[in-house]
């Protein structure tokens, strides 16, 4: 499927004329598009150039964050979805986002929602950005989630760029201690079987095992690759099925450190969601089953489902939320006294950047320990392997003498 650029020449109603180019896939939707915009076209050519709809360009999440802040600008000028959409395909410059605004645009021409024509583009839109998306549109409040959403992935992309200049060293470090392991593993740790079967004596026992090790590797070393690709394949089957998925995210829920990064970042995206659409006038149980959708941990999830329940029965969504134990105890004291304040909507705000916070500090606090963890490693096992193999070469120059 190939989309075409037009050459235009159009005047508006005060008869002023302009020309430009624009992208369609036909000269029927070319003009209208001109008339979206309150143009009347004069002259319509084919340009020579074509561009080709792939789906094989990688779209970067700085693309996505700008796309984003676009049509939050462009939303919260009141301007309807498929003419932002319109005026997004014209600005862009980049070809690959340019298919997919006006492939969004003309899904949203036909018919469907916004978030339904994201949902068909799992490659570039999280569940986390469909379902903000469809929350927004659900209570009439996409303004503030994309304005939200914005900042969210613009923290991510900051996030991410920090911990990759961050980890370069780390990574750096770790290659070259595993490069050095293996090769004084292959290389020079085989050359100590002659030296004790020239002299005659029995191998030390941390030696002899260190020549296991050395014979595994050059040996079996090969099995690495699929054993690798098996717990890749591993991985994605337990995600397939909904209890494996359930028992797989719990379980992640309580690994050190990582568990609680996972549990914030989460409950960080919940408060916002449901704190933007208690704002905008949405009822609570409305608000709760909107919100959870937004939520990428299965067991967060399952709790959220007891916690509207419980919501339903009478309970105040404070107490729901300290009943299921599973949620920082900020979050239900706080949400508590915003019930009895009535400021139940900005405490849930605020309690998002508090938890956004600790997100951020955890990861930088993680990356910061790593450097010097990898160093010590990689030289206890260096070190070890050297003063093994020494001590071993001592041992049989001692029972010579």
């Amino acid at each position: 499927m190939t989309i075409n650029n037009y050459q235009y020449q159009a005047c508006d109603a005060s008869g002023t004329l302009s020309t430009g180019l624009l992208s369609a896939d036909s000269e029927r939707e070319a003009i209208a598009q001109l008339q979206a915009r309150k143009l009347v076209p004069v002259r319509l050519k084919l340009a020579g150039s074509r561009i080709q709809v792939s789906s094989t360009t990688r779209i970067k999440n700085s693309d996505l964050v700008e796309f984003t802040n676009g049509l939050y600008t462009l939303v919260d000028a009141r301007v309807p979805i498929d003419k932002a959409l319109s005026l997004l395909e014209g600005i862009t410059e980049k070809d690959h986002m340019k298919r997919l605004v006006a492939a969004l645009r003309r899904d949203v021409k036909e018919g469907k929602s916004l978030a339904d024509a994201m949902e068909l583009r799992p490659e570039v839109f999280s569940r986390l950005y469909v379902n903000i998306v469809r929350a927004g549109e659900t209570g009439g409040i996409l303004d503030q989630l994309l304005q939200d959403l914005a900042g969210f992935l613009e923290t991510a992309e900051e996030t991410r760029k920090q911990v990759i200049s961050a980890m370069t060293y780390p990574l750096i470090l770790l290659f070259t201690g595993v490069l050095s392991v293996t090769l004084l593993l292959v290389f020079v740790v085989p050359q100590f079987t002659a030296m004790f079967e020239n002299v005659g004596v029995a191998i030390p026992p941390q030696a002899q095992l260190l020549l296991n090790i050395s014979s595994g590797i050059k040996h079996y070393g090969w099995l690495l690759v699929p054993l690798i690709a098996a717990l890749g394949y591993g991985w994605r089957w337990i995600s397939q099925d909904v209890e494996r998925r359930r028992a797989k995210d719990k379980w992640m829920l309580t690994l050190p450190i990582a568990g609680s990064v996972l549990l914030y970042r989460d409950v960080a995206i919940f408060t916002r969601t449901l704190g933007a659409l208690l704002g905008a006038g949405i009822p609570l149980i409305r608000g709760l089953r909107v919100a959870r959708e937004v939520i990428t941990n299965t067991e967060l999830v399952h709790h959220l489902v007891q916690v509207e329940e419980d919501v339903r029965g009478g309970a105040g969504l404070g107490v729901a939320l300290a009943k299921s134990r599973q949620f920082p105890v900020l979050l239900h004291q706080l949400v508590t006294v915003g019930e009895e304040t009535g400021r139940t909507s900005s405490i849930l705000k605020k309690l998002a950047q508090t938890f956004d916070t600790y997100v951020r500090d955890e990861v930088n606090r993680l990356v910061s320990a790593l450097q010097p963890a990898l160093i010590l490693l990689m030289g206890i096992a260096v070190g070890g392997i050297i003063i093994i193999m020494l001590s071993a070469v001592f041992s049989m120059n001692t029972l010579d003498f």
